[in-house]
C-alpha cells in the first residue's frame, strides 16, 4: 500500500505545509520536536482534521482532495488510530474492548483474532477492566483493538510518551513484533530518537510545519546532516545483520553485515536469522593502526568519509565500512592528534552493540 499526502493549512503564526509519499509497509516515524506538526499530520490522514488545501491518497483511494471537494469521513477511511492515552472504554473488559474493534468492520475471522491476541499477548488480560491494567498493557489492548478493525493504515501518536521506563520496555517488544509481522503501513509519531532508531524503517523529519528530510532510518541516522538538522548529538548507526555462526566453544554469536562481522555474547537465534542492531557514536573509538593487546572483540577496517565539528570540543567522523556508514564522536584534540582527514583508512573499535530481538533489548559489551 502507498500513502501520498500533500497538506497545507495556516493556523496564524504556524503554517503546516508538508508533502510526502510512503510506498511500503512497516513503520514510518514522524520525527521532530513538539509543535512541529506531527499530530496534525496524522489527524489529517485519519480524517480528524480537514486542511484548507491538500490531497491524500491511500492505496489509490482519494480520501481528500480540496480542489475537487472530496473529503472521506474518518469512519470510511479504514484507518486505525492509537492515541497516547489508549482511550479504552473503562466500563468494558479487555475482551469487550477488543470486540468493539470487530464491530467497526465486517470483523476478523477466528484465526485473525487469535493471531492478533497472540502477537500482543492479550489473552491473560481478557477479564480485566482498563483501570486494572498497567500503562503498557493498556497500550497493547489499544493496538489490538485498532488492528481488529482491519485497517489499511495504522497511526500511533506517541503511544509510549506517557509511560515510565519500565512500562516502555514492556511494550517495545510488541511494537517490534508488530513492525515485523503486520502487513500494513504504520505512522509512528515521536520526538524520541531512541524510539525512532529501534522501531522505524523510514523517517520523515518535521520541523516548524515543514518536511526537512525523508529517508530510510539505516541511512539517515549515520548522516552527519541529521545531527545538524535536529541539533542533537549524532546517533551512530542502525544496521541490519544476520546470524552467521554460533560459536559454542567461546559462547559468541557472529553477526554478518555489509561491513564485515561482529562478535557478540551468544544470542538464542538460529543461523540465518536477521536482526537490527544499533551502534552509538560514543561507542566507537578510532585507531590509525590495528590495535593489539586490547580487550575489544570488534575492530573493523573503515575509511573516513566526512567530518563535522559541531562545537569547540567534539568532532563527528562518518566512516565508510563496506556498504554501510558509521559515525564516531571523538574530541577535536584526538582528531588533530591522529591527523584524521577524509579518505584516511582507519580502524573502528566497537565498544558495545545494542541488539533488539523481539524478546527484548540487550546491550552487549564487546570487551
Amino acid at each position: 500500500m502507498s500513502i501520498e499526502a500533500r497538506l497545507r493549512h495556516n493556523f496564524g503564526a504556524f503554517t503546516l505545509d508538508v508533502s510526502f509519499c510512503v510506498e511500503r509497509p512497516g513503520i514510518t516515524a514522524l520525527f521532530g520536536p513538539s509543535g512541529a506538526g506531527k499530530t496534525t499530520t496524522i489527524n489529517a490522514l485519519a480524517g480528524l482534521f480537514r486542511p484548507r488545501e491538500g490531497r491524500i491518497v491511500l492505496d489509490d483511494r482519494v480520501v481528500l482532495d480540496t480542489q475537487r471537494s472530496i473529503f472521506v469521513p474518518p469512519r470510511k477511511r479504514r484507518v486505525g488510530y492509537v492515541f497516547q492515552d489508549a482511550r479504552l472504554f473503562p466500563h468494558m473488559s479487555v475482551l469487550d474492548n477488543l470486540r468493539f474493534g470487530l464491530r467497526r468492520t465486517a470483523g476478523a475471522n477466528a484465526a485473525e483474532f487469535s493471531e492478533i491476541v497472540a502477537m500482543l499477548d492479550l489473552e491473560s488480560l481478557f477479564s480485566r477492566k482498563p483501570a486494572k491494567l498497567s500503562g503498557g498493557e493498556r497500550g497493547r489492548v489499544a493496538i489490538g483493538r485498532a488492528l481488529l478493525a482491519d485497517p489499511s493504515l495504522l497511526l500511533l501518536d506517541e503511544p509510549l510518551a506517557a509511560l515510565d521506563a519500565a512500562r516502555r520496555e514492556e511494550i517495545l517488544p510488541y511494537l517490534e513484533s508488530l513492525r515485523d509481522r503486520a502487513r500494513i503501513p504504520m505512522f509512528y509519531v515521536t520526538h524520541s530518537v531512541e524510539d525512532m532508531a529501534r522501531l522505524a524503517d523510514d523517517v520523515i523529519i518535521l520541523n516548524a510545519g515543514r518536511v526537512t528530510r525523508q529517508g530510510r532510518v539505516f541511512d539517515l541516522l549515520s548522516d552527519l546532516e541529521f545531527s545538524q538538522m535536529t541539533g542533537m548529538a549524532p546517533y551512530g548507526a542502525v544496521i541490519r545483520v544476520h546470524v552467521a555462526e554460533q560459536r559454542t566453544s567461546d559462547g559468541l554469536t557472529m553477526l554478518a553485515f555489509e561491513g564485515g562481522y561482529l562478535a557478540v555474547p551468544r544470542l538464542e537465534r538460529n543461523v540465518g536469522a536477521t536482526l537490527r542492531i544499533r551502534v552509538r557514536a560514543e561507542d566507537i573509538l578510532l585507531a590509525r593502526e590495528v590495535p593489539s593487546a586490547i580487550s575489544a572483540n570488534n575492530i573493523l577496517p573503515a575509511t573516513v568519509a566526512a567530518i563535522r565539528r559541531p562545537d569547540d570540543m567534539h568532532a563527528d567522523v562518518q566512516l565508510a565500512c563496506g556498504g554501510i556508514r558509521l559515525v564516531a564522536r571523538i574530541t577535536q584534540y584526538s582528531l588533530s592528534r591522529l591527523q584524521i582527514v577524509p579518505g584516511l583508512p582507519v580502524f573502528a573499535i566497537i565498544k558495545s552493540v545494542t541488539i533488539d530481538p523481539r524478546v527484548g533489548t540487550t546491550t552487549t559489551q564487546q570487551d
